[in-house]
């Protein structure tokens, strides 16, 4: 670093003029004080002096500054910055002189750029620093134009431009035109080449594939997919459903052009174990990629048993046919406990009944489904501690509750208990009987219930309205006024009404992590009627399952893990949920829980839980997943030294996708706060000529402003100071 000192005056004539006229005047005027005197010396001394602070006044009247130099003697250095996302493998470059050539991809666009051969123009007055960059520096996350920029100007150098090459799409990080500012201050242009298409290639995309985690042997799954179409037309296609047994599945859907097309298809796995689903789309003949047409998610196929307590006082039809359904279902173990006034004892007459109801938390907390019938606090039957205990495993271990109130309006007195809060409906306190008619009404599916799981009794939606159109009807309803807010109705009275609009029949809402169900009539037995078990079983099937799903997504001897959404997304937060058992069989009230979760990509992340409640045995944390995928999880607790080794599938793709289109104007916007340039990528040799035209840099200067500095300010105080002492000292004073 050479560095060249220098003092500066910021003088102009009149100032000069009158320092001249200044210093002379008083020159005369203090030789004449000392011929005065006698020429005496302590007069002269004195006059010396006076005169000495007019000279200082009239230097600090002319502004002096000393000035300090820097010029930096290594050659000044000019940074290249090359996206190496993912994005750049898209196809979609072509070259303007010869459009017959065959299309490059963005990575191979620039390639000549990233070469050093290309910059040995440049080299001998300029140091070129080439540096790849994405978010994570491997070109498997996302881009991020913003750091490298700001980076850029922090550390590097003797900076004197910089050269950005990338597609503009950026997608993590602070926006880019935040660091142009910051070298636009610094007065570093940065030239920007713009590479790849402003409009996106004709596509079709499978963006999603949301298997459910795991399913029953001999149960119908459905499974929805996503595709994204940029095709200008609407067009037939026939998807593939492939497992990884080899069974195929097939559907013909109609892709909508530049839009989003959600369809499902529908797979009944025949043994249990570890399957993967594989979904393919055909190309089409005007599409340019295919690699993102095929698209791949887990899922576990398992024989299980389902524990099911229903819990009744009357054994009306509705009670007969749900447990007669139940029952013959091979993947649910039914208990059933009846309440029957009269009985000496509670309970019933086959394999089937329990005795009583179930005796605090670790029996009750064993059951995954739990009908309440037209039972209440009665004698010989609930009492408000097993309402807090049903309350308590909806709420905290994910269990599930139906509630089926009948004509004896026995439901009502559990509405004054602490499974009011649970309830989907608000019910009329004068009516508790319910209402009946002679006349049978019907249900009618509202917009969610269309949709919904729960009431799909046929394979299309057309079909589903036509069988619930078609459905037997009831002739006794309960007295629900509205619906909770929070709750979603699935089906309401097809002719009564009130001032809340129509009576809800068919309502569920989630507590906590359990789901809770209202069925409002006690007719759904009459479904049987010419079709035996076809609706019914199925009907009833599917409440069971859809109830216990979370509850059983992962689950061992002592400890079972669920999470919500259950089919999560990239850079979605998902909802963690433990319930871990002591080896005595009791819910753990406190513990040290933990999931240590694998990525795709082999990160590691550990997660702790925090305990939700002291006798429940439940633990809750939360994790964003950043990589689409299967991640891996081993859960554990210290003081049981139990673990759990069970996995998620993450939907969505990630953040780096080919195809998309190219950004220049992000580029363009750069370059202009910068007041840089941008260069066609068919023009890179442009980039060499506007740097080697680049000015010298200019030195780094200090000024030190005498003039207002304390010394000055303080020298004048001390020759004042003595002017004042030396009168006093020869008598003038």
């Amino acid at each position: 670093m050479n560095t060249v000192r220098t003092l500066t005056f910021l003088w102009s004539p009149w100032s000069l003029v009158a320092s001249v006229l200044v210093i002379l005047i008083t020159a005369g005027l203090c030789w004449f004080a000392w011929h005065r005197s006698g020429y005496r010396r302590d007069y002269g001394l004195l006059e010396l002096l006076r005169f000495a602070m007019v000279l200082l006044v009239v230097f600090l009247f002319n502004q002096p500054e000393w000035v300090e130099e820097y010029r930096p003697e290594e050659k000044p250095t000019i940074a290249v910055l090359w996206d190496d996302s993912a994005s750049m493998e898209t196809r979609d470059v072509s070259s303007r002189e010869t459009p017959s050539a065959a299309v490059i991809t963005r990575r191979e666009a620039i390639a000549k750029l990233i070469d050093p051969v290309f910059w040995h123009a440049l080299q001998e007055k300029m140091t070129v620093v080439i540096e790849p960059f994405s978010s994570a520096g491997t070109g498997k996350g996302g881009t991020n134009l913003h750091d490298p920029l700001a980076s850029t100007a922090k550390d590097v150098k003797n900076l004197r431009g910089v050269v950005l090459a990338s597609d503009g799409d950026w997608n993590e990080g602070d926006p880019p035109v935040q660091a142009a500012s910051t070298l636009r201050l610094k007065n570093i242009p940065v030239y920007t080449v713009p590479v790849g298409s402003s409009t996106r290639l004709p596509d079709v995309e499978l963006l999603s594939l949301d298997a459910p985690t795991f399913g029953i042997t001999g149960k119908s799954v459905r499974v929805p997919f996503s595709i994204e179409s940029t095709l200008p037309r609407e067009h037939l296609a026939t998807v593939t459903l492939k497992s990884s047994d080899g069974e195929t599945v097939t559907k013909e859907i109609r892709i909508a052009p530049m839009g989003r097309t959600s369809e499902w298809l529908i797979w009944k796995p025949k043994a249990a174990g570890d399957y993967t689903l594989t979904l393919d789309v055909p190309k089409h003949a005007d599409e340019l990629l295919a690699d993102n047409n095929t698209i791949s998610a887990p899922i576990v196929i398992r024989e299980e048993k389902l524990k099911v307590l229903v819990v009744e006082s009357v054994p009306r039809w509705e009670y007969r046919y749900l447990r007669n359904a139940l029952s013959r279902d091979p993947g649910v173990e039914l208990s059933c406990l009846l309440f029957q006034p009269g009985l000496a004892k509670g309970g019933g007459g086959n394999k089937d009944y329990i005795k009583q109801f179930p005796q605090g938390l670790d029996e009750l907390s064993k059951f995954d489904v739990v009908f309440l019938g037209d039972v209440g606090l009665e004698d010989n039957q609930l009492t408000t501690e097993d309402c807090r205990l049903l309350k308590g495993i909806v709420e905290h271990q994910a269990s599930g509750l139906v509630f089926m109130p009948g004509f004896q309006g026995r439901m009502m007195s559990l509405m004054e208990t602490e499974l009011a809060d649970l309830c989907p409906v608000v019910f009329d306190p004068a009516q508790p009987g319910g209402w009946g008619s002679r006349t049978p009404s019907h249900f009618e599916l509202t917009e969610l219930g269309r949709r919904s799981l729960l009431t799909k009794l046929a394979d299309t939606q057309e079909d589903n309205i036509e069988v619930w159109e078609g459905l037997p009807g009831f002739q006794w309803y309960a007295a629900a006024v509205r619906a909770k807010a929070g709750s979603e109705v699935l089906a309401v009275h097809q002719d009564v009404s009130n001032e809340h609009g129509r009576i809800p029949l068919l309502a569920t809402r989630t507590f906590g992590a359990g789901k809770v169900l209202f069925m409002g009539t006690d007719g759904a037995w009459r479904w049987r009627k010419g079709v035996e078990d076809k609706y019914h079983y199925r009907f009833w099937g599917q409440v069971v399952r859809w109830m216990a799903y979370q509850r059983n997504m992962a689950k061992g001897e002592s400890m079972r893990m669920y999470y919500s959404p259950e089919q999560p997304q990239v850079r979605q937060t998902i909802a963690l949920n433990a319930n871990v058992m002591e080896k005595s069989g009791e819910p753990l009230p406190q513990g040290d829980v933990t999931a240590r979760i694998v990525a795709p990509s082999g990160q590691v992340q550990t997660v702790r839980f925090q305990s939700a409640g002291d006798e429940w045995g439940a633990f809750s944390s939360h994790f964003t997943p950043e990589e689409p995928g299967r991640h891996e999880v081993i859960l554990s607790c210290r003081q049981t030294s139990a673990t759990l080794e069970t996995s998620f599938y993450v939907q969505g793709a990630a953040r780096e996708r080919l195809g998309r289109a190219a950004r220049p104007e992000v580029l363009e916007e750069i370059a202009r706060v910068t007041r840089g340039e941008v260069i066609e990528v068919d023009r890179l040799e442009k980039v060499l000529k506007s740097l080697a035209a680049l000015p010298e840099p200019t030195p780094s200067i200090r000024r030190l402003q005498l003039w207002a500095h304390p010394v000055a300010a303080g020298t004048l105080i001390v020759l004042l100071g003595a002017f004042w002492v030396l009168r006093k000292m020869i008598g003038l004073i």
